[in-house]
């Protein structure tokens, strides 16, 4: 019989974690991979009885790589902590660990939920991600916002969706698109990358122009407009934080 591990990255998931470790249950490993959370996540997780590792964040690809080394089995399940294995999607897993037909690894579709609503356009009704795959032919790579896995062999889909429970509140939302734009622009200042009026003043409305109208976000009422605009504001603010890190380094030279 195959075997699976499922790993968890988690950073300050006490609200997620317990509803997450649930959900992958049918693993035969379930391992916590915590970046120091201040909040009660790991002692929810203890006491959920799952293997913990404590790993200072670096970026999103090495913290998923390491994790999967220290895993005990040659599948791997990654599960954001803010998403969930619905019943169909388990049977779906084990299914094909069993008889995987020469894939290496498997694309796998979210159903995203914003503030507890599904959200079916706006751009997300194309998201896959590889979540199911052979750890001896699979690695994450890429920058460290967009994390991708790099395979080694053919890719399949599963028909089932994950449930992605991304953003409890528009707060929560702006904080991690933020967070994520702190990342991006760390990444492009190395890069030596500059910022221009067509950064700060065309890019962010294209951006929105996709979300909202190429990508149907107006079909989902006022959350697509609010998704399409945050989208936006993400694209402003990686570049107003890029600005501000091309200043300070001119100051200190």
């Amino acid at each position: 019989m195959a075997k699976i591990s499922a790993i968890i990255p988690t950073l300050n998931e006490e609200i997620h974690i317990a509803a997450a470790i649930e959900s992958v249950r049918f693993a035969d490993e379930i391992i916590v991979i915590d970046s120091y959370s201040t909040d009660k996540t790991i002692e929810i997780a203890e006491e959920l009885n799952v293997k913990i590792i404590k790993r200072t964040f670096d970026d999103f690809s090495s913290q998923k790589n390491f994790a999967i080394n220290q895993a005990k089995y040659p599948w791997i399940y990654i599960l954001d902590a803010d998403e969930r294995v619905p019943k169909e999607l388990k049977k779906e897993i084990v299914e094909a660990i069993e008889n995987p037909k020469d894939f290496v690894g498997f694309y796998i579709k979210r159903a995203f939920y914003f503030c507890g609503q599904r959200v079916r356009y706006s751009g997300f009704q194309r998201d896959k991600v590889i979540r199911l795959f052979l750890k001896e032919f699979c690695n994450y790579n890429g920058s460290p916002v967009h994390e991708t896995i790099k395979a080694k062999g053919k890719v399949g889909f599963l028909s089932n969706k994950i449930e992605h429970y991304s953003y409890r509140s528009y707060d929560h939302y702006i904080s991690k698109m933020n967070h994520y734009a702190a990342l991006r622009a760390k990444e492009l200042h190395e890069q030596g990358k500059k910022v221009t009026a067509y950064h700060i003043l065309v890019k962010p409305a294209v951006r929105f122009c996709i979300h909202y109208i190429i990508r149907f976000g107006f079909l989902d009422g006022f959350m697509g407009l609010l998704v399409s605009k945050t989208q936006a504001y993400g694209v402003l603010a990686r570049y107003m934080k890029l600005g501000l890190l091309n200043r300070d380094a001119l100051k200190d030279e």
